[in-house]
């Protein structure tokens, strides 16, 4: 299991995912995920001096990566839309942008009745 989150945005971002329907903290791999029905929707670290997020991000994709610090997500998921952010201290975008990543990964991947439950569709 990963430690503790400790900077701010990053213990931001994981109260606004465990708060949409069905959302779990999970650890494979020893990395720290959030999923809804066993499908990943968040990757959140916040160790060796930087913060990544990692989401699925279907219609802010294009200008996700047009970001300093943003890269398609490896392991073949940037195919489908993930994008990975790795952000040192004082590079990290506004948590409002971020907590709007986590928002549109739920959706994507979330089934449509638990979007709607979540007044998230």
């Amino acid at each position: 299991m990963p430690p503790d989150l400790t900077h701010p945005i990053a213990l931001a971002l994981r109260a606004l995912a465990l708060q949409y329907p069905e959302a779990r903290e999970e650890f494979p791999w020893g990395d720290r995920v959030y999923k809804v029905r066993g499908k990943i929707f968040l990757f959140l670290d916040d160790g060796a001096g930087h913060l990544g997020v990692g989401a699925k991000l279907p219609q802010s994709n294009a200008f996700a990566l047009m970001m300093p610090g943003c890269t398609p997500t490896g392991y073949g998921l940037g195919r489908a839309g993930w994008v990975s952010g790795r952000f040192v201290p004082g590079s990290e975008p506004p948590v409002e942008l971020l907590a709007s990543w986590v928002r549109e990964s739920y959706i994507a991947v979330a089934p449509k009745r638990l979007s709607k439950v979540a007044g998230t569709a």
